[in-house]
């Protein structure tokens, strides 16, 4: 199938050249090596779903009212159903509230019909962060649920760590929506019934985390007491096993389960320990939360988006199937981007131990920007795998987005063009939290959902955007240029074009300073093009988004 391009891209002496231009939506893109694919973005501090192309432009937006906002994710199904989180912006009163809290779940068309809707958002439990679609089309749901501190200290919970008098522990919850906003739930799993401790002998949960890693200590905690004790900001699902994947940054940790148990044998009464259904597969990152190591053993440092690789992907890819992360605070201002391989074993239903620590020792990849501080996020953000080999990077806090090719060069560049879910203006300088961004997902062009839809380009977020970066090469074909001949060079006052076939293309000429000096769009086989309106020094010459060649004026 003809692919129409979609953008010009200037390559210059680096990507920075783009960066002097722009300050907002688009700075850089190499067609030639970014994954082509519609960027699903839902930011923070407004209320829209945007799906933008490669070049930054709107090609369709889920509406919403202006007093909700993110909740936090959105997916895109395959028929082109939107499932959508959000909340109220207002949350003041509110009596559950921490940062990544939601209310709503909702399903809507491609052209934001409302289909169903299901809220948690009340004094005893509230929606948060982040939520994930089974085959069957039910929907799990991250659910803080409030226990008093008579309940916390029954647990084994120590007195002296509830500030607040409450926790707040996380449970899961799986819905299949049914017609008229009715819905049934199908399976739960409650943190709650799967606890250990060795405070008080004469509390539940009684026993020795070291000798129960399957069980989680409700006495470690890295949050100085905050009632909202895990945190949980990611949940992902694997239909190949039936498992479902945790992210808990409070812990340093994420945690894999078992979705086969079922809601009663995941319930079971606290009279023993171990063995029990639902408790934890696999726990990775931090040993010492199950008193297994120090803190020379921490891998992960308050991640996000943890998640099995294979969303658009199939076996060939390297890093098929196994788990991708980002790691926010691995240092004071250094973020990475990890892939760990967690040895599951299908025969022995169980994941790879070494010792008294799950595996593995070591990531399985680590990679960062080029500029290791451009990678920096205490919190949100986000990393996926693409299938030409490439990764997307959202750096969360500065609503920053790069494409990173295996050779570590950046090959796409997006900042979320908003101050405060207000359109930013090209030119102005964001800083720290002024476009918050959870995630961004690169989505196929040829993904089923967009069958049929229109994709033209509707505008930008930002006001005042630079269009030049894209537009003029919309129309032309993506085929290589054959037997391109560019002479004399260097030259004075005019140069040759010839190309074999007489198909359109576009010509540009930019001086040292990344600057469009010139532009011409024409046809036929050959062009000859005046410079005379030009002073004497080096220039880049380029055609139909082609290499940049240099050209020599003397005189």
């Amino acid at each position: 199938m003809i692919k129409h391009l979609l953008c010009i891209f200037f390559i210059a002496l680096s990507y920075s050249l783009f960066a002097q231009q722009n300050t907002v939506g688009l700075l850089s893109h190499d067609p030639s090596k970014a994954y082509d694919g519609y960027n699903l973005i839902y930011p923070h501090n407004q209320p829209n779903v945007y799906l933008l192309d490669n070049c930054g432009r709107i090609v369709h937006t889920w509406e919403d009212e202006a007093d909700f906002r993110p909740g936090n994710m959105a997916y895109l199904m395959p028929d082109g159903r939107l499932i959508k989180t959000k909340r109220p912006a207002a949350v003041a009163g509110n009596p559950i509230w921490a940062g990544g809290g939601g209310a709503t779940v909702e399903i809507r068309t491609w052209d934001n019909e409302l289909l169903w809707e299901f809220t948690i958002n009340n004094e005893e439990e509230r929606l948060h962060h982040d939520i994930a679609i089974t085959n069957e089309g039910n929907i799990l749901m991250i659910v803080w649920e409030v226990k008093t501190a008579d309940e916390a200290v029954q647990a084994g919970r120590d007195p002296e760590n509830l500030p607040d008098g409450e926790l707040w522990p996380d449970y899961i919850l799986e819905i299949k929506p049914l017609d008229n906003n009715e819905y049934e739930i199908v399976w739960e799993w409650h943190v709650w019934d799967h606890l250990v401790q060795d405070f008080d002998a004469t509390k539940d949960n009684f026993g020795i985390v070291e000798d129960h890693p399957e069980l989680v200590d409700i006495n470690y905690d890295t949050s100085n007491g905050a009632d909202d004790w895990m945190h949980t900001n990611a949940i992902d699902y694997d239909p190949v096993n039936d498992m479902i994947m945790l992210s808990v940054p409070t812990f340093h940790e994420l945690w894999i389960i078992d979705h086969t148990t079922s809601t009663e044998e995941a319930a079971t009464s606290n009279g023993g320990l171990g063995g029990r259904g639902g408790d934890l597969l696999y726990r990775w990152g931090n040993p010492a939360a199950y008193k297994q190591g120090t803190e020379a053993d921490q891998k992960l440092f308050y991640q996000h988006d943890t998640h099995w690789i294979d969303d658009y992907l199939n076996a060939t890819h390297p890093n098929y199937r196994k788990i991708g992360i980002f790691n926010n605070r691995v240092g004071a201002d250094i973020s990475t981007i990890n892939v760990i391989d967690p040895g599951f074993d299908m025969y022995d239903w169980g994941f790879s131990f070494d010792g008294n620590v799950f595996g593995p020792a070591e990531f399985t990849w680590t990679a960062s920007h080029p500029n290791p501080q451009a990678n920096w996020s205490t919190g949100l953000s986000s990393v996926q795998f693409l299938p030409n080999g490439n990764a997307l990077v959202c750096v969360g806090r500065f609503g920053y987005t790069f494409e990173l090719t295996p050779d570590n060069e950046i090959v796409w560049e997006y900042k979320t063009p908003l101050i405060s879910g207000q359109a930013a203006n090209q030119g102005d300088t964001l800083s720290i939290n002024n476009n918050l961004t959870f995630r961004v997902s690169r989505i196929p062009t040829d993904f089923e959902a967009f069958d049929g839809k229109d994709l033209q380009p509707k505008g930008y977020i930002e006001n005042n955007p630079d269009s030049s970066f894209c537009g003029l090469l919309s129309s032309l074909d993506d085929m290589p240029m054959k037997d391109l001949r560019i002479y004399p060079n260097p030259t004075n006052d005019m140069v040759v074009v010839e190309w074999d076939g007489g198909y359109k293309i576009i010509l540009e000429v930019y001086d040292m300073l990344g600057n469009r000096v010139k532009q011409i769009q024409t046809t036929g086989g050959r062009h000859f093009m005046d410079l005379k309106d030009l002073q004497s020094g080096m220039y880049y010459i380029r055609i139909n988004n082609g290499e940049l060649q240099k050209l020599i004026i003397q005189r």
